[in-house]
């Protein structure tokens, strides 16, 4: 709930373990998307990682989450030169922390995945915006041009 404390919480990560509470006094965009190496996953990764100096710039932490692994991620990382780190949640637990899973349709069929979402923490651990059911074009301008606002 926006204005609400989020819960501290740790995660494996690419850097190692990403806890939320090392980042007080910054802000962190949490963004979750379905699966390394798929189309718009990785435009939408590649999109923070062009905007990311501005993000640096304003002091913000950006860091991606989906169900994969930390070496899955550690690959997509590389290969798409992310200068930031992606969080493994192959328990699910910020999925639910964050409610992100959803049913969902592909192909005609049901089936249970991340909902593209992204969430700004403010720099003393509140919950200030959250966007769910994420387009890609346009996402991350608006992301940063409201983290600009804080």
């Amino acid at each position: 709930m926006i204005g609400n404390s989020v819960a501290d919480f740790s995660a494996p990560s690419t850097a190692g373990t990403f806890k939320l509470s090392d980042h007080k006094g910054h802000p962190v965009v949490l963004y979750f998307y379905p699966k390394d190496n798929t189309p718009g996953c990785t435009t939408e990764g590649a999109n923070f990682r062009d905007l990311h100096k501005a993000f640096a710039r304003l002091g913000a932490v950006v860091v991606g989450c989906s169900r994969d692994s930390v070496k899955s991620h550690e690959g997509f990382k590389a290969k798409m030169e992310f200068p930031f780190d992606l969080v493994s949640d192959a328990d699910e637990a910020l999925c639910r922390q964050f409610d992100v899973i959803k049913m969902k349709n592909m192909y005609g069929k049901q089936v249970r995945g991340i909902e593209r979402s992204t969430f700004v923490i403010d720099g003393g651990g509140k919950l200030a915006r959250e966007w769910r059911g994420v387009k890609v074009a346009g996402h991350v301008q608006e992301v940063l041009d409201y983290v600009k606002t804080l």
